[in-house]
């Protein structure tokens, strides 16, 4: 395995907390719903088109950081569901073996 893996690992880890933190402390944050954010989601994803398209490395880089932490928001508020929660382990979890990266 790569050895940048733990640090991935950590860095996500630390990126939801600081995510949940965010929540925890902002009032906006905590009204907010998966509803109210596809919009700011349909424009991150469309700037990460347009990087795509584009070519540039420095773009990807930083809009695939904003759909990352448009993945996490939506995490975040599925983590606080009353009848379903669910975490960011979970999505991650799940795709991976469904797409047979874990045993």
């Amino acid at each position: 395995m790569d050895e940048r893996a733990d640090g991935v690992g950590a860095a996500l880890v630390e990126a939801a907390a600081t995510m949940r933190a965010v929540r925890d402390r902002c009032v906006w944050t905590q009204q907010i719903d998966h509803r109210a954010l596809v919009p700011y989601l349909i424009e991150e994803s469309h700037e990460l088109i347009d990087a795509v398209e584009a070519g540039s490395r420095a773009e990807l880089r930083e809009e695939l950081g904003d759909v990352l932490w448009q993945v996490l928001f939506h995490a975040e508020i599925a983590s606080r569901d009353e009848d379903d929660p669910f975490v960011i382990d979970d999505v991650a979890v799940r795709d991976a073996l469904a797409m047979g990266l874990l045993g």
